[in-house]
């Protein structure tokens, strides 16, 4: 690769300001807002790649991507120039960078106190290089010693990333390593990076493999670095201020696009199995599993079909059923909604080279070609080869969404898994549509599940228009929020597993995917024993999504009930899962409306407390609930670090209060897991129930958790339909409250918005064990609130 060096003032837009490199190159720097900026470099002033999708400040990008030089969804505020010799100085009242000759960059901010305090800085020698025969892109930047990584979405390992290198490259990457596999499923090349005084966000748009060092690599003749490298496309990154780490987060969530909102049923547990569909009496062992629900009372609102039921012999085959496993589709499919369980089939965009429609598909032009003849390309895929559907042509997408609707929708499918899309196309060359302008796969292998999510999605909406969507997605990049809830992937049964999902889904969240969650009890390997099972669910039931998954190894089945002296402890947490989900439920709202992030590292919330950047095992789910899972075996006592928020915790089983910023040991019996709530939070929770039922949710409590001296905090309950898209017409119900304390009262002010009223028209309040202060509700002593 071939530096860039000198450079000119090219000229200066609006927008932004050219240089003109080497005589060659043009180097553009992109002013989008008071704290972010974007650096693009057009070699020899041409776009390998003159279109995006992930960036979506506004609304959803064109099927055909989003122009590239677009600045439509920012406010452009305008910035100051000045040329201090041979430098040049651009800024707006938040950020400043200094481009230096020869090229490199250095980042400063303003901080409270209107002071400018350095952010970053490209390596002084050899920054920014260019490949001289056409493809390759890297750029170096400082490495201090004092900062730290975050981000990379779903990466194996510690949730620092610090000191490490990562490759993006969507792989299928069964039975991995939790703590050592790299690459993984996702392409999101996004990296926090938190100062001692500051943090800020770098996100590189653009769709090729990748690696990122983060401090692995060292050269004696660089200063301490960190270095991007890109196997083709584009240079283009996008530089923001925190100045927190949940503010970086927050702002890449609002430059890739906000978080669906699914339906409410979405966030109760949904069973699967790749045993049922496998077994030649898949319609008899699936209707079975809705008998062992009730039989084990386990509350359930959803099951996945793997794809064992569009097999032909040992082989899958899409859009394809069979009818000796499944001889009556529509009538599972109903024998499920009657119990109210919904439905999700998997799907697959490569279609073996034996598929029933393959010769019809390659005649229509509907898969992506090889690169030296009008073939379909042909890739190795589930133990035979086939060719990948290409998602960039118009007609492709209309044969998918027909096969959705005819094969699944039609059928009584509820929603779509699309699953095994980490198009493994290995010729980079091989060709895509690119709706009508031809484009190499190496340039966008990522936003091929970001279409075929897409696609599934619009197939669902015009054949339900007035339910609101449910998606799953295994791979993608930045932006598949917009779509899917989504998963880690085909994990392998371990306590190693158990600890280091933790660290993967904090991972995702921090790099914007926050409606996630892991297969619990393992996906390959044995089956887990009774205790691991046990301690897996726990802890899954405290994520957004809440899935027991296996293909184990042993021919063995993952369920609930497999071991029948640990069915009441796994009853147990289910139970909770169930109890919580008004909670759970107004962390999506606030997620898709806020763009706050339902799994939390415990340092998001308490930067100001060094302990909690430790590695640790503990997470936040929203900012209340301090979830302390057990990850080592026969461990029944476990030690949690309280991060110090100036008010406290309580246990949430006995209302035990603790002051933060200390460690305490705490009773971890098999049938519990250990969890505190934040002092000054309220609890919403609901009866038990056996799948999500808005009609039949008629009672619902907000526990208390006061602060123990003076102070006032406050907290939201939404409610609505759970399936519709009433709410933005303001049919739903925002419940706030504010909790004032002194040394004698608790004095509750709730209000209340929109015109949804639920089935539960009384609000009770509890507090904990032991309290003593009197109890105020809207200026008046009681312990209920009733919806007018």
């Amino acid at each position: 690769m071939k530096t860039l060096k000198n450079w000119t003032l090219a000229a200066q837009h609006a927008d932004h300001v050219e240089l003109l490199v080497d005589e060659r190159h043009r180097f553009c720097l992109y002013v989008l807002e008071n704290d972010l900026f974007r650096v693009l470099i057009k070699r020899e002033g041409e776009l390998a790649l003159d279109r995006t999708w992930s960036i979506a400040p506004q609304e959803d990008v064109p099927w055909e991507g989003r122009d590239r030089l677009s600045v439509a969804g920012f406010s452009l505020p305008g910035y100051q120039l000045r040329q201090e010799g041979d430098r040049l100085v651009v800024s707006t009242p938040r950020l400043r960078v200094t481009v230096h000759q020869p090229l490199w960059l250095e980042w400063a901010y303003c901080n409270a106190a209107g002071e400018w305090r350095p952010l970053a800085a490209d390596r002084p020698t050899s920054a920014y290089l260019l490949n001289a025969h056409g493809d390759g892109v890297a750029h170096y930047q400082r490495r201090f010693a004092d900062e730290r990584y975050y981000g990379l979405g779903e990466k194996a390992g510690d949730l620092e990333r610090t000191g490490r290198r990562f490759e993006m490259r969507n792989l299928d990457a069964m039975g991995y390593n939790a703590a050592s596999t790299d690459p993984l499923y996702k392409h999101i090349p996004f990296t926090i990076t938190r100062g001692p005084e500051a943090s800020f966000g770098l996100f590189y748009d653009n769709l090729s493999s990748c690696w990122l060092d983060l401090g692995n690599e060292i050269d004696n003749y660089h200063a301490a670095y960190r270095r991007y490298q890109a196997e083709a496309g584009d240079l283009d990154y996008y530089l923001f201020l925190g100045p927190k780490v949940v503010d970086v987060t927050k702002a890449f969530v609002r430059l890739t696009g906000r978080t669906h909102f699914g339906p409410k049923w979405s966030l109760g547990y949904s069973g699967s199995t790749m045993h049922y569909t496998d077994a030649p009496d898949a319609q008899q062992q699936l209707q079975q599993f809705i008998a062992l629900c009730r039989q084990h009372a386990i509350p359930c609102d959803s099951f996945q079909l793997s794809s064992g039921y569009t097999s032909i012999n040992n082989k899958r085959y899409v859009f394809n059923w069979n009818y000796d496993k499944v001889p009556q589709p529509k009538q599972l499919s109903q024998a499920f909604h009657d119990a109210g369980l919904r439905l999700a089939a998997n799907i697959k965009p490569c279609l073996l080279q034996d598929h029933p429609q393959y010769q019809a598909v390659a005649a229509q032009g509907l898969f992506i070609r090889d690169s030296q003849s009008d073939a379909p390309e042909r890739s190795s895929f589930w133990d035979d080869e086939g060719s990948h559907l290409d998602f960039t042509n118009p007609a492709t997408v209309r044969w998918w969404q027909q096969g959705v609707t005819q094969q699944l929708l039609e059928m009584g499918i509820d929603s779509t898994w699309n699953d095994n899309n980490e198009y493994e196309v290995w010729d980079g060359e091989a060709r895509c549509h690119g709706f009508g302008r031809p484009i190499a796969i190496k340039h966008l292998r990522p936003v091929m599940p970001l279409l075929m999510m897409r696609a599934s999605m619009e197939a669902q909406l015009r054949f339900a228009p007035q339910r609101r969507p449910y998606l799953i997605s295994r791979s993608g990049c930045a932006g598949m929020q917009r779509y899917v809830q989504t998963w880690s992937g085909d994990n392998r049964t371990s306590w190693q597993t158990l600890r280091y999902n933790i660290r993967m889904g904090l991972g995702m969240s921090l790099s914007g995917l926050y409606n996630l969650g892991h297969d619990v009890g393992g996906f390959s390997g044995d089956k887990p024993d009774a205790e691991l099972l046990v301690r897996w669910v726990q802890n899954g039931v405290m994520h957004p999504r809440f899935t027991i998954h296996s293909w184990n190894d042993d021919a063995t089945v993952n369920e609930p009930w497999m071991y029948p002296a640990a069915t009441p402890a796994v009853r147990e947490a289910i139970n909770l899962r169930y109890r919580l989900l008004p909670y759970f439920y107004t962390l999506l709202w606030q997620a898709c409306a806020d763009d706050e992030p339902m799994l939390r590292p415990t340092f998001l919330d308490h930067e100001q407390d060094a302990r909690t950047f430790g590695e640790n095992d503990d997470f936040l789910i929203g900012r209340d609930l301090l979830v302390a899972s057990v990850v080592e075996p026969g461990q029944r006592r476990r030690s949690v670090y309280l991060p110090d928020n100036g008010e406290g915790w309580y246990c949430f089983y006995s209302g035990q209060w603790f002051g933060g910023g200390q460690t305490v040991t705490l009773a971890a019996p098999l049938e519990r897991l250990p969890l505190l709530v934040r002092a000054g939070a309220a609890l919403p929770l609901s009866q038990r129930l056996a799948h999500v039922d808005v009609a039949a949710d008629d009672r619902r409590e907000l526990r208390l958790f006061p602060l123990k001296g003076g102070g006032a905090s406050g907290g939201l309950l939404f409610e609505d339909d759970g399936e519709s898209d009433g709410w933005r017409q303001g049919e739903a119900l925002w419940l706030r409250w504010e909790m004032r304390c002194d040394p004698q009262r608790i004095m509750l002010d709730i209000t209340t918005e929109g015109h949804f009223r639920p089935a539960w028209r009384t609000l009770t309040l509890s507090l904990p064990e032991g309290e003593t202060r009197a109890l105020w509700v809207n200026g008046e002593p009681g312990e209920r609130f009733t919806l007018e």
